[in-house]
């Protein structure tokens, strides 16, 4: 049983379609993909935006309790 050259056709045909197939699905999965890393992204960017804020409100509360350090070790030099 010898494969006829319209069936060779049909069978090359076959392959073209789905290797379209897979081109597409293939490209659906890297556009979810990108969306879920600008997501993530995102989110890192939102989180160290959080970090930095804590941060200079510590600095700022470490400053004004510098600050009350010094004016009580001045105060106690002009008392004694």
């Amino acid at each position: 049983m010898a494969l006829e050259q319209k069936d060779l056709e049909l069978i090359e045909r076959v392959i073209y379609k789905n290797g379209d197939d897979v081109a597409v699905s293939i490209a659906r999965s890297f556009e979810r993909l990108e969306e879920r890393i600008d997501a993530a992204e995102s989110r890192i960017y939102s989180r160290l935006a959080e970090i930095e804020d804590k941060i200079e409100s510590a600095r700022q509360d470490l400053d004004d309790k510098l600050g009350d350090v010094r004016e009580d070790i001045q105060d106690m030099a002009e008392d004694a």
